[in-house]
Protein backbone atom coordinates (compact mmCIF):
# COMPACT_ATOMS: atom_id res chain seq x y z
CA UNK A 1 0.00 0.00 0.00
CA UNK A 2 3.20 2.42 0.46
CA UNK A 3 3.52 2.08 -3.49
CA UNK A 4 2.11 5.12 -5.27
CA UNK A 5 1.30 3.13 -8.76
CA UNK A 6 -1.34 0.65 -6.03
CA UNK A 7 -2.35 4.02 -3.92
CA UNK A 8 -3.73 5.04 -7.62
CA UNK A 9 -4.98 1.79 -8.72
CA UNK A 10 -7.04 1.74 -5.64
CA UNK A 11 -7.80 5.26 -6.43
CA UNK A 12 -9.97 4.62 -9.73
CA UNK A 13 -11.30 1.58 -8.68
CA UNK A 14 -12.80 3.01 -5.30
CA UNK A 15 -13.94 5.91 -7.45
CA UNK A 16 -15.80 3.46 -9.89
CA UNK A 17 -17.40 1.39 -7.11
CA UNK A 18 -19.22 4.45 -5.31
CA UNK A 19 -20.07 6.03 -8.06
CA UNK A 20 -21.85 2.60 -9.08
CA UNK A 21 -23.33 2.17 -5.86
CA UNK A 22 -24.18 5.68 -5.77
CA UNK A 23 -25.75 5.80 -8.83
CA UNK A 24 -28.06 2.15 -8.02
CA UNK A 25 -28.97 3.86 -4.82
CA UNK A 26 -30.27 6.94 -6.58
CA UNK A 27 -31.89 4.98 -9.25
CA UNK A 28 -33.87 2.78 -7.16
CA UNK A 29 -35.11 5.33 -4.99
CA UNK A 30 -36.14 7.66 -7.86
CA UNK A 31 -37.48 5.08 -9.99
CA UNK A 32 -41.23 4.18 -8.05
CA UNK A 33 -41.83 7.87 -8.57
CA UNK A 34 -40.71 8.56 -11.95
CA UNK A 35 -42.37 5.48 -13.26
CA UNK A 36 -45.55 6.29 -11.85
CA UNK A 37 -45.12 9.92 -13.21
CA UNK A 38 -44.74 8.69 -16.58
CA UNK A 39 -47.47 6.07 -16.40
CA UNK A 40 -50.54 8.18 -14.90
CA UNK A 41 -53.20 8.06 -17.10
CA UNK A 42 -52.45 5.15 -19.54
CA UNK A 43 -53.32 2.41 -16.71
CA UNK A 44 -50.06 1.37 -16.52
CA UNK A 45 -49.18 2.66 -12.76
CA UNK A 46 -48.55 0.18 -9.87
CA UNK A 47 -50.95 -0.84 -7.07
CA UNK A 48 -51.69 0.54 -3.56
CA UNK A 49 -48.20 0.77 -2.03
CA UNK A 50 -46.51 -0.83 -5.07
CA UNK A 51 -48.53 -3.95 -5.01
CA UNK A 52 -50.13 -5.74 -7.80
CA UNK A 53 -52.30 -3.63 -9.76
CA UNK A 54 -53.11 -2.29 -13.11
CA UNK A 55 -49.65 -2.45 -14.58
CA UNK A 56 -48.36 -4.32 -11.86
CA UNK A 57 -46.64 -6.40 -13.79
CA UNK A 58 -44.81 -3.95 -16.13
CA UNK A 59 -43.67 -2.54 -13.37
CA UNK A 60 -41.94 -5.86 -12.38
CA UNK A 61 -40.81 -6.16 -15.67
CA UNK A 62 -39.11 -2.68 -15.39
CA UNK A 63 -37.73 -3.20 -12.13
CA UNK A 64 -35.83 -6.26 -12.61
CA UNK A 65 -34.89 -4.68 -16.26
CA UNK A 66 -33.14 -1.62 -14.49
CA UNK A 67 -31.59 -4.25 -11.46
CA UNK A 68 -30.06 -6.32 -14.08
CA UNK A 69 -28.94 -3.55 -16.50
CA UNK A 70 -27.77 -1.40 -13.37
CA UNK A 71 -25.72 -4.67 -11.89
CA UNK A 72 -23.97 -4.68 -15.65
CA UNK A 73 -23.36 -0.91 -15.92
CA UNK A 74 -21.56 -1.48 -12.68
CA UNK A 75 -19.32 -4.61 -13.31
CA UNK A 76 -18.83 -2.68 -16.70
CA UNK A 77 -17.28 0.12 -14.79
CA UNK A 78 -15.33 -1.27 -12.39
CA UNK A 79 -13.51 -3.74 -15.23
CA UNK A 80 -12.71 -0.40 -16.87
CA UNK A 81 -11.74 1.51 -14.14
CA UNK A 82 -9.36 -1.65 -13.18
CA UNK A 83 -8.02 -1.17 -16.86
CA UNK A 84 -7.73 2.52 -17.64
CA UNK A 85 -6.58 2.50 -13.55
CA UNK A 86 -3.45 0.29 -14.56
CA UNK A 87 -2.73 2.02 -17.59
CA UNK A 88 -3.06 6.00 -16.08
CA UNK A 89 -1.18 5.25 -13.09
CA UNK A 90 2.00 3.57 -15.50
CA UNK A 91 1.69 6.77 -17.81
CA UNK A 92 1.88 9.01 -14.96
CA UNK A 93 4.55 7.67 -13.30
CA UNK A 94 6.75 6.85 -16.47
CA UNK A 95 7.94 10.83 -15.92
CA UNK A 96 8.62 10.30 -11.74
CA UNK A 97 10.53 7.00 -12.24
CA UNK A 98 13.12 8.50 -15.44
CA UNK A 99 13.18 11.27 -12.21
CA UNK A 100 14.18 8.33 -9.85
CA UNK A 101 16.56 7.13 -12.05
CA UNK A 102 18.35 10.75 -12.58
CA UNK A 103 18.52 11.17 -8.75
CA UNK A 104 19.96 7.66 -8.68
CA UNK A 105 22.92 8.80 -11.26
CA UNK A 106 23.35 12.08 -9.76
CA UNK A 107 24.25 10.42 -6.35
CA UNK A 108 26.26 8.22 -7.99
CA UNK A 109 28.18 11.02 -9.11
CA UNK A 110 27.13 11.16 -12.93
CA UNK A 111 26.20 14.63 -13.82
CA UNK A 112 25.69 14.27 -17.27
CA UNK A 113 22.28 14.00 -17.44
CA UNK A 114 18.87 15.99 -18.91
CA UNK A 115 15.20 14.73 -17.99
CA UNK A 116 12.69 15.08 -20.73
CA UNK A 117 9.50 17.75 -19.72
CA UNK A 118 6.48 16.13 -19.22
CA UNK A 119 3.24 17.23 -20.00
CA UNK A 120 2.04 18.00 -17.32
CA UNK A 121 2.91 21.20 -15.71
CA UNK A 122 3.96 20.56 -12.03
CA UNK A 123 6.03 17.11 -13.16
CA UNK A 124 7.96 19.40 -15.94
CA UNK A 125 8.83 21.56 -13.20
CA UNK A 126 10.21 18.95 -10.92
CA UNK A 127 12.04 17.57 -14.30
CA UNK A 128 13.23 21.44 -14.26
CA UNK A 129 14.39 21.71 -10.77
CA UNK A 130 16.14 18.31 -11.24
CA UNK A 131 18.11 19.45 -14.46
CA UNK A 132 19.51 22.53 -12.64
CA UNK A 133 20.46 20.62 -9.59
CA UNK A 134 22.43 18.57 -12.30
CA UNK A 135 23.94 21.58 -13.47
CA UNK A 136 24.40 22.88 -10.08
CA UNK A 137 26.36 19.75 -8.62
CA UNK A 138 28.27 19.39 -12.31
CA UNK A 139 29.22 22.79 -11.63
CA UNK A 140 30.33 21.88 -8.15
CA UNK A 141 31.80 19.33 -9.20
CA UNK A 142 34.14 20.72 -11.65
CA UNK A 143 35.04 23.99 -9.33
CA UNK A 144 36.06 21.20 -7.04
CA UNK A 145 38.38 19.32 -9.14
CA UNK A 146 39.69 22.89 -10.16
CA UNK A 147 40.28 23.59 -7.34
CA UNK A 148 42.54 20.39 -6.16
CA UNK A 149 44.43 21.30 -9.72
CA UNK A 150 45.11 24.84 -8.63
CA UNK A 151 46.18 24.16 -4.95
CA UNK A 152 48.65 21.37 -6.30
CA UNK A 153 50.17 23.71 -8.65
CA UNK A 154 50.41 26.67 -6.03
CA UNK A 155 52.37 24.09 -3.59
CA UNK A 156 54.60 22.67 -6.02
CA UNK A 157 56.91 25.81 -7.05
CA UNK A 158 57.72 26.38 -3.09
CA UNK A 159 58.23 22.87 -2.45
CA UNK A 160 60.21 22.13 -5.26
CA UNK A 161 62.58 24.97 -3.98
CA UNK A 162 62.41 23.29 -0.35
CA UNK A 163 63.32 20.21 -1.67
CA UNK A 164 66.05 21.69 -4.22
CA UNK A 165 67.98 23.70 -1.02
CA UNK A 166 67.24 20.79 1.44
CA UNK A 167 69.13 18.22 -1.52
CA UNK A 168 71.97 20.85 -1.89
CA UNK A 169 72.52 21.29 1.43
CA UNK A 170 73.01 17.05 2.10
CA UNK A 171 74.61 16.96 -0.95
CA UNK A 172 77.35 18.97 0.33
CA UNK A 173 76.50 22.04 -2.66
CA UNK A 174 75.13 24.59 -0.89
CA UNK A 175 75.92 25.96 2.94
CA UNK A 176 73.04 25.46 5.07
CA UNK A 177 74.01 29.77 5.83
CA UNK A 178 71.33 32.23 7.07
CA UNK A 179 70.47 33.45 3.68
CA UNK A 180 69.26 29.82 2.14
CA UNK A 181 67.32 29.01 5.23
CA UNK A 182 65.92 31.96 5.66
CA UNK A 183 64.42 31.49 1.65
CA UNK A 184 63.39 28.05 2.52
CA UNK A 185 61.79 29.95 5.80
CA UNK A 186 60.04 32.32 3.01
CA UNK A 187 58.61 28.96 1.16
CA UNK A 188 57.49 27.41 4.03
CA UNK A 189 55.79 30.74 5.44
CA UNK A 190 53.99 30.87 1.78
CA UNK A 191 52.76 27.18 2.35
CA UNK A 192 51.29 28.17 5.74
CA UNK A 193 49.38 30.73 4.55
CA UNK A 194 48.30 29.01 1.34
CA UNK A 195 46.87 26.69 4.16
CA UNK A 196 45.21 29.39 6.01
CA UNK A 197 43.71 31.05 3.32
CA UNK A 198 41.82 28.08 2.46
CA UNK A 199 40.60 27.31 5.52
CA UNK A 200 39.08 30.53 5.40
CA UNK A 201 37.62 30.31 1.78
CA UNK A 202 36.25 26.81 2.80
CA UNK A 203 34.63 28.01 5.76
CA UNK A 204 33.11 31.57 3.45
CA UNK A 205 32.41 29.23 1.18
CA UNK A 206 30.76 26.52 3.20
CA UNK A 207 28.60 29.31 5.11
CA UNK A 208 30.35 28.27 8.21
CA UNK A 209 32.27 31.46 8.69
CA UNK A 210 32.18 33.00 12.50
CA UNK A 211 31.21 37.13 12.58
CA UNK A 212 31.95 38.73 15.27
CA UNK A 213 29.12 41.56 14.72
CA UNK A 214 29.55 45.02 16.92
CA UNK A 215 29.35 48.33 16.36
CA UNK A 216 32.61 49.21 13.97
CA UNK A 217 33.88 53.15 13.10
CA UNK A 218 34.60 51.87 9.39
CA UNK A 219 36.78 55.18 9.46
CA UNK A 220 38.80 54.52 12.03
CA UNK A 221 39.38 51.01 10.82
CA UNK A 222 40.22 52.03 7.67
CA UNK A 223 42.42 54.34 8.93
CA UNK A 224 44.33 51.99 11.25
CA UNK A 225 44.95 49.82 8.31
CA UNK A 226 46.55 52.31 5.95
CA UNK A 227 48.94 53.34 8.81
CA UNK A 228 49.68 49.78 9.36
CA UNK A 229 50.73 49.28 5.82
CA UNK A 230 52.68 52.29 5.01
CA UNK A 231 55.89 50.89 5.84
CA UNK A 232 55.23 49.07 3.12
CA UNK A 233 54.83 51.66 0.87
CA UNK A 234 57.61 53.36 2.06
CA UNK A 235 59.75 50.85 1.04
CA UNK A 236 58.37 50.30 -1.96
CA UNK A 237 58.86 53.85 -3.33
CA UNK A 238 54.87 53.76 -3.29
CA UNK A 239 52.96 57.08 -2.22
CA UNK A 240 49.77 56.42 -0.36
CA UNK A 241 47.13 59.37 -0.04
CA UNK A 242 44.36 58.13 2.79
CA UNK A 243 40.80 60.04 2.78
CA UNK A 244 39.81 59.37 5.49
CA UNK A 245 37.72 61.83 7.78
CA UNK A 246 35.17 61.66 10.19
CA UNK A 247 32.84 58.57 11.72
CA UNK A 248 30.70 55.96 9.84
CA UNK A 249 29.28 53.43 11.71
CA UNK A 250 28.61 50.07 10.84
CA UNK A 251 27.20 46.36 12.46
CA UNK A 252 30.28 44.40 11.26
CA UNK A 253 33.00 42.20 12.13
CA UNK A 254 36.13 44.88 12.40
CA UNK A 255 38.96 42.19 11.96
CA UNK A 256 37.19 40.27 8.87
CA UNK A 257 37.07 43.82 7.34
CA UNK A 258 40.30 45.09 8.14
CA UNK A 259 41.68 42.13 6.69
CA UNK A 260 39.69 42.61 3.51
CA UNK A 261 40.98 46.64 3.74
CA UNK A 262 44.58 45.19 3.90
CA UNK A 263 44.35 42.47 0.96
CA UNK A 264 43.06 45.41 -1.26
CA UNK A 265 45.77 47.76 -0.07
CA UNK A 266 48.32 45.29 -0.55
CA UNK A 267 47.15 44.33 -4.21
CA UNK A 268 47.54 47.41 -4.44
CA UNK A 269 50.74 47.95 -3.71
CA UNK A 270 52.24 44.63 -5.72
CA UNK A 271 50.26 46.49 -9.03
CA UNK A 272 52.49 49.79 -8.73
CA UNK A 273 55.60 48.69 -6.98
CA UNK A 274 57.60 48.47 -9.95
CA UNK A 275 56.30 52.15 -11.29
CA UNK A 276 58.82 55.12 -10.66
CA UNK A 277 55.58 57.40 -9.84
CA UNK A 278 53.47 54.57 -8.07
CA UNK A 279 50.41 56.10 -5.92
CA UNK A 280 47.90 54.65 -4.76
CA UNK A 281 44.31 56.84 -3.22
CA UNK A 282 42.26 55.52 -0.37
CA UNK A 283 39.13 56.86 0.35
CA UNK A 284 35.92 56.07 2.03
CA UNK A 285 32.61 58.34 2.28
CA UNK A 286 29.26 57.89 2.93
CA UNK A 287 27.00 57.49 0.46
CA UNK A 288 23.28 56.14 -0.54
CA UNK A 289 21.87 53.22 -2.82
CA UNK A 290 18.72 52.17 -2.83
CA UNK A 291 17.35 54.76 -0.48
CA UNK A 292 19.58 53.20 1.71
CA UNK A 293 23.04 54.33 3.76
CA UNK A 294 25.92 52.70 2.85
CA UNK A 295 29.70 52.97 2.88
CA UNK A 296 31.55 53.40 -0.02
CA UNK A 297 35.51 52.46 0.11
CA UNK A 298 37.65 52.74 -3.37
CA UNK A 299 41.12 52.08 -3.60
CA UNK A 300 42.38 53.69 -6.85
CA UNK A 301 46.04 53.02 -7.86
CA UNK A 302 48.05 53.50 -11.31
CA UNK A 303 49.49 50.63 -11.32
CA UNK A 304 49.25 47.25 -14.62
CA UNK A 305 45.57 47.93 -14.61
CA UNK A 306 43.08 45.58 -15.73
CA UNK A 307 41.52 44.05 -19.05
CA UNK A 308 37.52 44.34 -19.27
CA UNK A 309 37.22 40.12 -18.96
CA UNK A 310 39.84 40.61 -15.96
CA UNK A 311 37.55 42.72 -13.80
CA UNK A 312 35.67 39.36 -12.86
CA UNK A 313 37.81 37.08 -13.26
CA UNK A 314 40.30 38.87 -10.28
CA UNK A 315 37.88 37.48 -7.63
CA UNK A 316 38.08 33.76 -8.77
CA UNK A 317 40.74 31.50 -6.58
CA UNK A 318 44.24 31.86 -8.05
CA UNK A 319 43.56 33.97 -10.76
CA UNK A 320 46.18 36.65 -11.36
CA UNK A 321 46.24 38.88 -13.61
CA UNK A 322 49.25 37.86 -16.28
CA UNK A 323 51.04 41.24 -16.08
CA UNK A 324 50.75 41.22 -12.26
CA UNK A 325 52.52 37.82 -11.92
CA UNK A 326 54.21 37.14 -8.89
CA UNK A 327 55.40 34.57 -6.18
CA UNK A 328 53.80 36.72 -3.27
CA UNK A 329 50.35 36.09 -1.97
CA UNK A 330 48.10 32.76 -2.35
CA UNK A 331 45.88 33.96 -5.47
CA UNK A 332 42.83 33.67 -3.14
CA UNK A 333 42.89 37.02 -1.08
CA UNK A 334 40.49 38.77 -3.31
CA UNK A 335 37.64 35.62 -3.57
CA UNK A 336 37.84 35.59 0.02
CA UNK A 337 37.40 39.62 0.35
CA UNK A 338 34.41 39.47 -1.64
CA UNK A 339 33.09 36.58 0.40
CA UNK A 340 33.72 38.74 3.75
CA UNK A 341 31.99 41.95 2.08
CA UNK A 342 28.90 39.53 0.62
CA UNK A 343 28.28 38.30 4.20
CA UNK A 344 28.43 41.61 5.49
CA UNK A 345 25.59 42.09 2.91
CA UNK A 346 27.66 44.42 0.86
CA UNK A 347 29.86 43.99 -2.75
CA UNK A 348 33.02 44.23 -3.77
CA UNK A 349 33.70 45.56 -7.55
CA UNK A 350 36.76 46.24 -9.52
CA UNK A 351 37.17 49.06 -12.45
CA UNK A 352 39.92 49.80 -14.94
CA UNK A 353 40.27 52.24 -17.72
CA UNK A 354 42.74 49.03 -19.29
CA UNK A 355 46.00 47.64 -19.04
CA UNK A 356 48.75 49.92 -17.92
CA UNK A 357 46.17 52.82 -16.70
CA UNK A 358 45.37 51.73 -12.97
CA UNK A 359 42.34 49.89 -11.47
CA UNK A 360 40.00 50.65 -8.81
CA UNK A 361 38.30 48.73 -6.31
CA UNK A 362 35.18 49.61 -4.78
CA UNK A 363 34.12 48.14 -1.37
CA UNK A 364 30.16 48.85 -0.34
CA UNK A 365 28.61 48.01 3.15
CA UNK A 366 25.48 49.21 4.88
CA UNK A 367 25.73 51.47 7.51
CA UNK A 368 24.08 50.96 10.71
Amino acid sequence: MKRLSIRLFISHLAVALVGGLVTGLLVRLLLPRLYDQASHGVGLGRGPGGGPGPGGQMWQLVAVSVDRALLIGVIAGVLLALVLGLLLSWRLLAPLRDMQRATRQLAAGDYRLEVARPGTAELAELADDVNALAGALATTDARRVRLISEVAHEMRTPLTVIDGYVEGMIDGVFVPDAERLGRISTEVRRIRRLADDLSTLSRVEEGRLELEMAEVDLAALVRRTAERFEPQFDEAGVRLHSLVTGKLMAHADADRLGQVVGNLLGNALRATRERTDGEVLLGIARTTEGGHPVARLTVTDNGVGLAPDELTKIFERFYRAPRARDTEGSGIGLTIARDIVRAHGGELTANSPGPGKGATLTLTLPLA
